[in-house]
């Protein structure tokens, strides 16, 4: 935990509150004194990332942007996407990415399975499986079960009756990033970060 002490101001490469939450969240364990700063960035993969390479590349390129719009001490990034696991279907993954100039680490979340009916979109015509989501969730739930707002809760959180919120899900892939951090010591034998 050595490595984190002092860490003050934090960048992170989104202007969504669910995941600006949950990077609160995460690092709230190890610091008490916190700024986060929130920035809007470019993911420079596509809308729709297909992939664990799509999402981790997605999610590194958050942080960088992040780091490099303003002096930080630690730069947060964070990318969902959807990954194709033979014989189960397709799952959205979350990757988070953490740097601070000199090391990196990168984590990701569980994972859960859409609808089947908006995989389709998602994949074949790469639309944002969110707004897919949105259209499906609309067309099967009446209210008050239509919202809240996946601005909110997430589609994790829709589809886990709020059990899971997408704050929640982000922060867990945060912690994840955030190991080689937690143990220096054992993470430079094997000459870098991950």
């Amino acid at each position: 935990m050595s490595a984190l002490v002092g860490l003050r101001r934090v960048r992170v490469g989104s202007t969504n509150p669910p995941k600006l939450e949950g990077v609160r969240q995460a690092l709230a364990a190890y610091l008490e004194e916190l700024e986060t700063i929130p920035v809007d960035v470019e993911s420079g993969v596509p809308d729709q990332p297909i992939g664990y390479p799509q999402i981790q590349e997605g999610a590194r390129n958050r942080a960088r942007a992040a780091q490099e719009s303003g002096p930080c001490d630690l730069a947060v990034g964070y990318e969902d996407g959807l990954v194709e696991i033979p014989g189960a279907g397709w799952w959205n993954v979350g990757c988070a990415a953490v740097v601070d100039g000199e090391r990196s680490g990168l984590g990701f979340s569980s994972g859960f399975a859409y609808p089947p009916a908006c995989v389709a979109p998602a994949v074949e015509q790469r639309e944002p499986i969110g707004g897919v989501f949105d259209r499906f969730w609309r067309a099967h739930r009446t209210e008050p079960d239509r919202d809240p707002s996946a601005l909110s809760v997430g589609n994790v959180g829709k589809l886990t009756a709020g059990a899971l919120p997408r704050a929640e899900y982000t922060r867990h892939a945060v912690l994840c990033a955030l190991v080689s951090w937690l143990h220096p010591d054992l993470y430079a034998a094997r000459g870098a970060s991950p």
